[in-house]
Protein backbone atom coordinates (compact mmCIF):
# COMPACT_ATOMS: atom_id res chain seq x y z
CA UNK A 1 0.00 0.00 0.00
CA UNK A 2 1.32 3.41 -0.92
CA UNK A 3 2.00 5.87 1.81
CA UNK A 4 0.62 8.97 0.01
CA UNK A 5 2.02 11.14 2.79
CA UNK A 6 -0.24 9.57 5.39
CA UNK A 7 1.14 8.01 8.55
CA UNK A 8 1.05 4.20 8.34
CA UNK A 9 -0.65 2.60 11.33
CA UNK A 10 -0.39 -0.89 12.76
CA UNK A 11 -2.83 -3.69 11.98
CA UNK A 12 -4.11 -3.38 15.50
CA UNK A 13 -5.27 0.16 14.89
CA UNK A 14 -6.01 1.26 11.34
CA UNK A 15 -7.31 4.66 12.30
CA UNK A 16 -5.62 8.01 12.61
CA UNK A 17 -6.64 11.61 13.06
CA UNK A 18 -8.42 13.06 10.06
CA UNK A 19 -6.07 16.04 9.98
CA UNK A 20 -2.54 15.07 10.98
CA UNK A 21 -0.86 17.89 12.89
CA UNK A 22 2.48 16.88 11.35
CA UNK A 23 1.25 17.31 7.78
CA UNK A 24 3.39 19.85 5.96
CA UNK A 25 1.11 22.63 4.77
CA UNK A 26 3.77 25.10 3.69
CA UNK A 27 3.91 26.35 0.08
CA UNK A 28 0.59 24.68 -0.61
CA UNK A 29 -0.92 24.44 -4.08
CA UNK A 30 -4.07 22.54 -5.19
CA UNK A 31 -1.81 19.75 -6.51
CA UNK A 32 0.11 19.27 -3.27
CA UNK A 33 -2.57 18.11 -0.82
CA UNK A 34 -1.08 14.93 0.63
CA UNK A 35 -4.15 14.11 2.67
CA UNK A 36 -6.23 13.08 -0.34
CA UNK A 37 -9.40 12.72 1.66
CA UNK A 38 -12.39 11.94 -0.51
CA UNK A 39 -15.49 14.09 -0.34
CA UNK A 40 -17.67 11.29 1.05
CA UNK A 41 -15.27 10.61 3.93
CA UNK A 42 -14.93 14.29 4.75
CA UNK A 43 -18.68 14.89 4.75
CA UNK A 44 -19.38 11.76 6.78
CA UNK A 45 -16.85 12.89 9.39
CA UNK A 46 -18.36 16.35 9.50
CA UNK A 47 -21.96 15.11 9.62
CA UNK A 48 -21.23 12.93 12.66
CA UNK A 49 -19.99 15.98 14.51
CA UNK A 50 -22.98 18.02 13.37
CA UNK A 51 -25.44 15.34 14.49
CA UNK A 52 -23.87 15.25 17.94
CA UNK A 53 -23.62 19.02 18.41
CA UNK A 54 -27.10 19.69 17.04
CA UNK A 55 -28.50 17.47 19.81
CA UNK A 56 -26.73 19.68 22.33
CA UNK A 57 -28.39 22.72 20.79
CA UNK A 58 -31.79 21.03 21.03
CA UNK A 59 -31.21 20.05 24.66
CA UNK A 60 -30.02 23.54 25.58
CA UNK A 61 -33.27 25.04 24.25
CA UNK A 62 -35.45 22.47 26.02
CA UNK A 63 -36.71 23.64 29.45
CA UNK A 64 -37.01 20.02 30.55
CA UNK A 65 -33.41 19.01 29.86
CA UNK A 66 -31.55 22.24 30.51
CA UNK A 67 -30.80 21.30 34.11
CA UNK A 68 -29.19 18.01 33.08
CA UNK A 69 -26.73 19.39 30.53
CA UNK A 70 -24.29 21.23 32.75
CA UNK A 71 -25.22 21.58 36.42
CA UNK A 72 -24.45 24.93 38.00
CA UNK A 73 -21.44 24.40 40.24
CA UNK A 74 -20.15 27.96 40.32
CA UNK A 75 -21.21 31.50 39.47
CA UNK A 76 -20.66 31.01 35.73
CA UNK A 77 -23.69 29.31 34.22
CA UNK A 78 -22.30 27.23 31.37
CA UNK A 79 -25.63 26.34 29.85
CA UNK A 80 -26.29 29.98 29.01
CA UNK A 81 -23.33 30.09 26.63
CA UNK A 82 -24.58 29.73 23.06
CA UNK A 83 -21.51 29.70 20.74
CA UNK A 84 -23.59 29.94 17.57
CA UNK A 85 -25.27 33.19 18.64
CA UNK A 86 -21.97 35.00 19.25
CA UNK A 87 -20.65 37.57 16.78
CA UNK A 88 -18.59 35.87 14.05
CA UNK A 89 -15.19 37.36 13.22
CA UNK A 90 -12.69 36.56 10.51
CA UNK A 91 -9.96 34.14 11.59
CA UNK A 92 -7.58 36.91 10.54
CA UNK A 93 -9.32 39.57 12.63
CA UNK A 94 -6.05 40.41 14.36
CA UNK A 95 -4.58 41.67 11.09
CA UNK A 96 -7.13 44.45 10.89
CA UNK A 97 -7.49 47.51 13.06
CA UNK A 98 -10.86 46.31 14.35
CA UNK A 99 -10.99 46.27 18.13
CA UNK A 100 -12.10 42.97 19.62
CA UNK A 101 -11.39 42.83 23.33
CA UNK A 102 -8.18 42.83 25.33
CA UNK A 103 -9.51 40.93 28.33
CA UNK A 104 -10.11 37.24 29.13
CA UNK A 105 -12.44 35.18 26.96
CA UNK A 106 -13.54 31.75 25.85
CA UNK A 107 -13.38 31.45 22.07
CA UNK A 108 -14.99 29.12 19.55
CA UNK A 109 -13.75 28.32 16.03
CA UNK A 110 -16.82 27.53 13.96
CA UNK A 111 -17.19 25.96 10.53
CA UNK A 112 -20.10 27.15 8.40
CA UNK A 113 -21.59 25.27 5.48
CA UNK A 114 -24.78 26.22 3.69
CA UNK A 115 -27.10 24.21 5.90
CA UNK A 116 -25.07 23.49 9.03
CA UNK A 117 -22.54 24.83 11.51
CA UNK A 118 -20.16 22.94 13.78
CA UNK A 119 -17.73 23.95 16.51
CA UNK A 120 -14.21 22.89 15.51
CA UNK A 121 -12.29 24.18 18.52
CA UNK A 122 -12.80 25.74 21.95
CA UNK A 123 -10.09 27.65 23.80
CA UNK A 124 -9.52 30.17 26.55
CA UNK A 125 -7.34 33.24 26.65
CA UNK A 126 -6.32 36.04 28.98
CA UNK A 127 -6.57 38.47 26.04
CA UNK A 128 -9.01 37.89 23.19
CA UNK A 129 -7.17 40.39 21.01
CA UNK A 130 -3.84 38.55 21.22
CA UNK A 131 -4.34 34.78 21.58
CA UNK A 132 -4.94 34.04 17.90
CA UNK A 133 -1.97 36.06 16.62
CA UNK A 134 0.85 33.64 17.33
CA UNK A 135 1.48 29.95 16.81
CA UNK A 136 -1.49 27.71 17.50
CA UNK A 137 -2.02 23.99 16.93
CA UNK A 138 -5.57 24.60 15.79
CA UNK A 139 -4.30 26.73 12.90
CA UNK A 140 -2.49 23.70 11.48
CA UNK A 141 -5.65 21.60 11.64
CA UNK A 142 -7.63 24.40 10.02
CA UNK A 143 -5.13 24.68 7.18
CA UNK A 144 -5.41 20.96 6.44
CA UNK A 145 -9.17 21.10 6.78
CA UNK A 146 -9.57 24.01 4.36
CA UNK A 147 -7.21 22.40 1.86
CA UNK A 148 -9.21 19.17 1.98
CA UNK A 149 -12.45 21.05 1.44
CA UNK A 150 -10.98 22.98 -1.48
CA UNK A 151 -9.58 19.84 -3.13
CA UNK A 152 -13.09 18.35 -3.04
CA UNK A 153 -14.78 21.55 -4.26
CA UNK A 154 -16.71 21.84 -1.01
CA UNK A 155 -17.77 25.31 0.03
CA UNK A 156 -17.25 26.25 3.67
CA UNK A 157 -16.32 29.25 5.79
CA UNK A 158 -14.63 29.31 9.18
CA UNK A 159 -14.88 32.07 11.75
CA UNK A 160 -13.96 32.74 15.39
CA UNK A 161 -16.30 33.92 18.14
CA UNK A 162 -15.54 35.25 21.62
CA UNK A 163 -17.53 34.89 24.83
CA UNK A 164 -16.34 37.62 27.17
CA UNK A 165 -18.31 37.08 30.36
CA UNK A 166 -15.76 34.68 31.85
CA UNK A 167 -13.75 34.40 35.09
CA UNK A 168 -10.66 36.56 35.38
CA UNK A 169 -8.88 33.83 37.33
CA UNK A 170 -7.13 31.50 34.91
CA UNK A 171 -7.93 28.38 36.96
CA UNK A 172 -11.66 29.09 36.86
CA UNK A 173 -11.52 30.05 33.20
CA UNK A 174 -9.81 26.78 32.29
CA UNK A 175 -12.38 24.89 34.31
CA UNK A 176 -15.10 26.54 32.25
CA UNK A 177 -13.20 25.76 29.05
CA UNK A 178 -12.98 22.07 29.96
CA UNK A 179 -16.69 21.89 30.73
CA UNK A 180 -17.49 23.35 27.34
CA UNK A 181 -15.08 20.99 25.57
CA UNK A 182 -16.62 18.01 27.37
CA UNK A 183 -20.05 19.20 26.32
CA UNK A 184 -19.51 20.07 22.65
CA UNK A 185 -16.61 17.67 21.88
CA UNK A 186 -15.01 19.89 19.20
CA UNK A 187 -12.81 17.75 16.90
CA UNK A 188 -9.67 19.90 16.93
CA UNK A 189 -9.24 19.89 20.72
CA UNK A 190 -6.72 17.33 21.96
CA UNK A 191 -9.24 15.99 24.48
CA UNK A 192 -11.43 14.62 21.67
CA UNK A 193 -8.77 13.15 19.38
CA UNK A 194 -9.85 9.58 20.20
CA UNK A 195 -13.50 10.20 19.40
CA UNK A 196 -13.56 11.72 15.89
CA UNK A 197 -11.48 9.35 13.73
CA UNK A 198 -11.39 8.46 10.04
CA UNK A 199 -9.82 5.42 8.37
CA UNK A 200 -7.24 5.89 5.57
CA UNK A 201 -6.69 2.23 4.77
CA UNK A 202 -8.33 2.51 1.34
CA UNK A 203 -7.58 6.22 0.90
CA UNK A 204 -11.27 6.96 1.31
Amino acid sequence: MKNNGIKIVSKKSRQTELFDLKTNTSNYSPHMNNLKIKSKTLLTWRNKIYEYQSKIVEEKTSPVSQKTILPITDSFDNKNIDPFSLQPLSLNFWRSNKYVHNGPAIYFVIDNMVSSKIILYIGETYSANKRWKGEHDCKNYLTNYKESLASNNLSSHQDIRFFLDVPKEVKLRRKLEQKLINLWLPPFNKETKDRWLTTFTNNQ
